[in-house]
């Protein structure tokens, strides 16, 4: 990965999403939510608004840089395989590289999964690659004892 601080420029990820929801969150609509995981998403998406603009555009500034070094590293490579839960997470949302999570088997008793990331418009190659990982290995098929 490229060596760059993600991390602190994923609040523009915030920024993005609560722009997309911005008429719900305008109209109180998304006080509608009602599942635990879901009412955090409106005071996310009201904190974003107070994001101040020029943090923004030079987060901005250097999510183009990390786009810049992340397609760099690319170029020497089809794609690379990451736990899905980790910083290439992060790094794939800022900077556009298309990726596929799979579940990968088990880990005391609860799911593990891989990412494949591949280079920017190449989303075939991580796909025939997820289908290859599919077709040999049964982790697709297995879920977790509840």
């Amino acid at each position: 990965m490229p060596d760059m601080p993600s991390n602190a420029i994923g609040f523009v990820l915030s920024a993005e999403a609560a722009t997309a929801f911005d008429d719900l969150t305008r109209s109180h609509g998304i006080d509608q939510l009602t599942s635990q995981s879901q009412r955090s998403w409106p005071n996310s998406f009201r904190t974003a608004r107070f994001i101040p603009a020029v943090e923004y555009i030079r987060a901005q500034r250097v999510r183009r840089l990390l786009m810049q070094r992340m397609e760099a590293l690319m170029g020497d490579y089809d794609l690379f395989v990451s736990p899905s839960r980790s910083a290439s997470l992060g790094v794939t949302n800022l900077t556009g590289h298309p990726a596929i999570a799979l579940k990968a088997g088990f880990a005391n008793g609860m799911p593990v999964s891989l990412m494949f990331t591949g280079r920017l418009y190449d989303e075939v190659t991580i796909l025939r690659v997820a289908l290859a990982f599919e077709q040999a290995t049964p982790w697709h098929t297995q879920h977790p004892t509840l």
